[in-house]
């Protein structure tokens, strides 16, 4: 296979078509006849983020200074567009350009590529174009926004319990457990699960130097329970179900909301979890608003978006007795520690989940420090009255001698 064959089904992540410098290795073909790559995610240090922002304000600011470029335009206005030629003028020399795969990758070559002293890389396994149903094998860009975020204030995340639902390729899992004590990195598929085991074994490196731990569970949104079948691979044992129950403190999901019944399944999923917890629980999305043409709408629309937006609100609105729900849209003007191109599509939104004996016990502090507070100045308010009435006691004969005197 030397090329990237596209069907009407065939779907791309633009982390892999713009990954800078990438060269897309195949390294094996999957269970089910699909060729796998590795790509390179270094973690970029304080120089090195500081040079890609300078260059970012450079190539926004070129042709700014005289150097740009006029429009030529027809006789009737319209813009005249130069388009690339589809064929190669003949004698030219030049080979048509297309996506290309390059060949299967030489294991001492990869040996030969070590990373220099001090730099932090997350090898990650993938596909590549791939009809909608495998979009988890794909690397997306809000995986990388969510990974940003955990690496640009890791404090919050240090020593916690973390569930990912719909980890995919594993790429924030990983991120998460150079902070964390243990990542719970779920999905669905023998496939694809076995893809992000060895994700995670591949990066060892990066999580043992932090002390975190991923392990690579089965959870289906659609179902209602967890497998606890030691004979089924990616099942889980009655004491990580208890761990995942008793001390889960963040849920995180990237780019995850693509099928609305996926998406209602999700909610369904998150709003068990939460209402079995016994603490406060705070869940991470992070996801990408994709503009696509519909004939139904006869405009461009953004409908996996939408979905994503009212099951929000509705979670917000939920009234029942084990918990309640707060949502909050959070800015992603935090530092880029991945190169990927992160555009103002990218959104990521925090959810609060409280358990109602949390708050009642909350509340019930809160009255009894006000109650105590009360008795407080009662006393003191007591205490004031009594001095007053000794003094007026005590001054009273002498002030009765001086008015008779």
């Amino acid at each position: 296979m030397d090329r990237i064959t596209f069907h009407y089904d065939t779907v791309l992540s633009d982390v892999h078509m713009l990954l800078p410098n990438a060269r897309h290795l195949m390294s094996r073909l999957n269970r089910v006849g699909q060729p796998v790559f590795i790509s390179k995610f270094k973690i970029l240090s304080d120089s090195e983020r500081a040079a890609t922002e300078e260059t970012e304000v450079t190539d926004d600011t070129r042709g700014q200074d005289g150097g740009r470029v006029e429009a030529s335009v027809d006789e009737d206005g319209d813009f005249e567009i130069t388009h690339r030629p589809r064929s190669p003028p003949e004698g030219s020399g030049r080979d048509p350009v297309c996506p290309v795969i390059l060949h299967q990758s030489d294991p001492g070559q990869e040996e030969q590529e070590e990373e220099q002293e001090g730099e932090i890389v997350i090898r990650i396994e993938h596909t590549m174009a791939t009809p909608l149903e495998d979009v988890g094998k794909q690397v997306w860009r809000g995986a990388c926004l969510l990974a940003d975020f955990i690496l640009s204030d890791p404090g919050p995340f240090r020593g916690a319990t973390v569930l990912e639902l719909g980890a995919g390729t594993g790429l924030t899992s990983i991120t998460m457990a150079t902070a964390a004590k243990t990542v719970y990195c779920t999905d669905v598929g023998e496939d694809l699960l076995s893809m992000c085991e060895r994700n995670v074994a591949l990066n060892k490196h990066v999580t043992e130097a932090s002390g975190g731990q991923v392990k690579v569970r089965h959870l289906d949104w659609l179902q209602q329970d967890l497998p606890t079948d030691a004979e089924v691979e990616f099942s889980w044992t009655e004491a990580e179900v208890a761990d995942l129950y008793d001390n889960t403190s963040v849920i995180i999901a990237a780019d995850v909301c693509y099928d609305d019944e996926l998406t209602d399944g999700l909610f369904r999923t998150l709003h068990r979890l939460c209402s079995h917890f016994s603490h406060t629980c705070t869940v991470l999305f992070s996801l990408e608003r994709r503009m696509n043409f519909t004939l139904r709408h006869m405009d461009v629309s953004c409908e996996a978006y939408d979905h994503f937006s009212r099951c929000l609100s509705q979670l917000e609105e939920v009234e029942d007795d084990r918990c309640s729900f707060s949502v909050q849209r959070l800015p992603t003007d935090f530092p880029q520690f991945l190169l990927y191109e992160r555009i103002e599509q990218l959104e990521l939104w925090r959810v609060t989940s409280t358990p109602h004996h949390a708050r009642d016990h909350h509340a019930r502090d809160h009255h009894a420090r006000a109650d105590h507070a009360r008795d407080h100045h009662a006393r003191a308010d007591h205490a004031r009255d009594h001095h007053a009435r000794a003094a007026v006691t005590v001054g009273g004969p002498e002030v009765s001698a001086q008015t008779s005197s």
